[in-house]
C-alpha cells in the first residue's frame, strides 16, 4: 500500500488542524494505521492508532484529550484531527500502515510509511 500524508500547515497555538492519510489500493481496510511524528533532533514518536473497523484507538499521553484519530474505509483515508495545538507539537507528521493483527504503538510494527507532512505550531 502506498499512503500519502497531507493537511500539516503553520497554525498558532490554540488552533486546529486535521491531517489526512490518503492510501493507494483496494485492502486499506485490511490495515491497522497509525500516526507518528518527529521533531528535529528527536525520535520519530507514536502520537496515535486506529484498528481496521475503527472501533478501537489508543493515544500517546502527549496528546490525549486534544487529538483524534479516524478512518473512513470506503475513502481509503486515515485522518488526524488535532486541537488545543501547542508548539511542542510541532513535528513532520508520518501516517503508516501495519500488516500485523492488531495497532501498535512501536514504529519498528508499522510496515508502510506515508512522506510525512510538516505541522509547525507558532506561540
Amino acid at each position: 500500500v502506498q499512503l500519502q500524508a497531507s493537511g500539516g500547515g503553520l497554525v498558532q497555538a490554540g488552533g486546529s488542524l486535521r491531517l489526512s492519510c490518503a492510501a493507494s489500493g483496494r485492502t486499506f481496510s485490511s490495515y491497522p494505521m497509525g500516526w507518528f511524528r518527529q521533531a528535529p533532533g528527536k525520535e520519530r514518536e507514536f502520537v496515535a492508532s486506529i484498528n481496521r473497523s475503527g472501533g478501537s484507538t489508543y493515544y500517546a499521553d502527549s496528546v490525549k484529550g486534544r487529538f483524534t484519530i479516524s478512518r473512513d474505509n470506503a475513502k481509503n483515508t486515515a485522518y488526524l484531527q488535532m486541537n488545543s495545538l501547542k508548539p511542542a507539537d510541532t513535528a513532520v507528521y508520518y501516517c503508516a500502515a501495519t500488516l500485523g493483527g492488531s495497532h501498535y504503538d512501536s514504529r519498528l510494527m508499522y510496515d508502510y510509511w506515508g512522506q510525512g507532512t510538516l505541522v509547525t505550531v507558532s506561540s
